[in-house]
């Protein structure tokens, strides 16, 4: 019918859905049972085909041996009647040449199985009773006259077995099934149950308790390694939302000064307005929205960077025009000694508004720290490009100078001296290095102060 096979595949969908829809333990129990059955059947149908095949060799071999003798025994001297015999399970008949048989082991023609006289090989015949015989044939000689020797051997006794072994499997076969079903479902239960442990405690953990970490299993099975790898991404967690609240904190302190001093200008501009000069109000507002403005622009370029939609426009750069574009204008805007002797052509790949963003955030950084004099140097180092960036100031202890690459870090002495840098500069210095596989390095400087290294490959 039409509609037989739709169903059918309804049903096997619906099943391959339940599937989809269980539980690890279900598939695994379910499949394995499966796979179990179908092996067990197969081997099932193999055991009784080889034990049947294996039967009817000893039987064919009983034949042959019987055919044997019998043929002997005629050739001997012995009457047909002497050598047929009478056993139930055996079958002997002597043909003469012209079809006359002149012997055989059953006198009841119903009981005896239907042998044409010139059967060749070992083959099979049924009595009329439908008891099966493997037969064989041979030539002997009775008086001087040529006979044909037919030999059978019953069945029965290989198809009693094979049936019994048949009932004995079709009652085995699925117990062991079943035994195999329930015990996959318990060893693979008891096998996730630090599974399910570990989904109960990761989900007890909010983000309010990133400290707390589940309990990993002393083995060193992927059960123990998910355990521990689910606590090494809650350390993860619990350290980034660390630096956020941090960096909120930053960065409402970073931007409160600024506003705090608008607000304070302007508060005492509408109190006292007859004293208030305009100049003064115009240039202190003036310098507290650029500060904003640097610090807003700052996290919106961290932001894009944390979230990867910083994209970088790869094309050749030269790298000595940009220092040389900083060390004009840091002549322009200060009284600074800007050093240039050490810069020399090298060109790399890369953004060429990242690079620059790069060399101006150190060039401000050694400006406002130098005394005096400041040192912007380019070159090759080992097939890389290495810009070097020195100041005169008071330098970065060695235990700080990866601690100023962190945002709104900003060393005692800077803070103090109040010199209108952001806390951000260095840090975007780093994350804009680290897009372009370059690293960032603070030694020593030769001028006494602080050397800032960005190695670019080339």
């Amino acid at each position: 019918m039409p509609g037989t096979g739709w169903h059918a595949t309804v049903a096997d969908g619906r099943v391959r859905g339940l599937l989809r829809r269980g539980s690890v333990r279900l598939r695994t129990t379910v499949v394995a049972t499966l796979v179990v059955a179908v092996a067990m059947v197969v081997g099932a149908v193999v055991l009784v085909g080889l034990l049947r095949a294996s039967l009817e060799d000893g039987v064919e071999d009983a034949v042959d041996q019987r055919l044997e003798s019998t043929v002997e025994a005629l050739d001997g001297g012995q009457s047909p009647s002497e050598v047929v015999g009478d056993d139930d399970d055996r079958f002997v008949q002597v043909t003469a040449a012209d079809g006359h048989v002149l012997a055989s082991s059953t006198d009841d023609d119903e009981e005896a199985p239907r042998v044409d006289a010139d059967v060749e090989g070992t083959t099979t015949v049924e009595s009329p009773e439908g008891e099966r015989f493997l037969v064989s044939s041979d030539d002997a000689t009775v008086d001087g006259d040529d006979v044909t020797v037919v030999v059978g051997e019953s069945t029965e006794d290989v198809d009693e077995s094979a049936s019994t072994a048949t009932r004995l499997l079709l009652i085995g076969v699925p117990v062991l099934v079943v035994f195999v079903g329930v015990a996959t479902w318990f060893v693979v239960g008891r096998a996730f149950a630090p599974v399910d442990r570990i989904t109960r405690e990761v989900d007890e953990i909010s983000g309010a308790d990133l400290h707390r970490r589940v309990s990993a299993p002393p083995s060193g099975d992927e059960i123990g390694r998910l355990a521990r790898t689910m606590n090494r991404m809650l350390e993860r967690l619990d350290a980034a939302a660390r630096r956020q609240r941090e960096f909120v904190s930053d960065a409402s302190h970073e931007l409160r000064s600024p506003t705090a001093s608008l607000r304070q200008h302007a508060e005492i501009a509408l109190a006292y307005p007859d004293r208030a000069d305009a100049a003064s109000l115009a240039d202190t507002v003036q310098a507290e929205s650029i500060r904003l403005q640097r610090i807003i622009d700052g996290l919106l370029l961290l932001a894009r960077i944390d979230e990867r939609s910083q994209a970088v426009q790869s094309q050749p750069v030269d790298v000595d025009d940009l220092v040389l574009v900083e060390a004009r204008r840091l002549r322009t805007t200060t009284e600074l000694d800007v050093d240039t002797s050490a810069v020399a052509a090298a060109r790399v790949r890369g953004d060429e508004g990242m690079l620059a963003h790069i060399v101006r955030n150190l060039a401000d950084n050694a400006a406002r720290h130098a005394s005096s004099r400041v040192a912007l140097a380019v070159g090759e180092d080992r097939g890389d490009v290495l810009l070097t960036v020195d100041d005169d100031g008071a330098g970065i202890p060695a235990d700080q100078r990866e601690r100023v690459f962190d945002r709104f870090v900003r060393l005692d002495e800077a803070r103090a001296r109040d010199d209108g840098g952001s806390g951000l500069g260095l840090a975007i210095v780093r994350e804009l290095a680290r897009l372009h596989g370059a690293t960032v390095q603070i030694s020593e400087s030769p001028l006494g102060g602080a050397r800032f290294e960005v190695r670019v490959a080339s």
